[in-house]
């Protein structure tokens, strides 16, 4: 699967919300990950987890 094609899914799953205002982020948000499963919240965090440790290595590396 080249690069155009992955773009492409990412794009159709993404969930996007455009804000009124920092309550209104919050309240969607909030909503957002109520909606969500149990496995997809931890899959979420994982993957956040993931992306810090490779922001931290890179720092460290220069």
């Amino acid at each position: 699967m080249g690069l155009a094609e992955r773009s492409k899914l990412r794009r159709e799953r993404m969930v996007v919300h455009k804000a009124t205002g920092f309550e209104d982020a919050e309240k969607w948000d909030l909503e957002y990950w109520q909606a969500q499963t149990p496995a997809a919240r931890l899959s979420a965090l994982l993957a956040i987890r993931s992306d810090i440790a490779k922001v931290k290595a890179k720092k460290a590396e220069g």
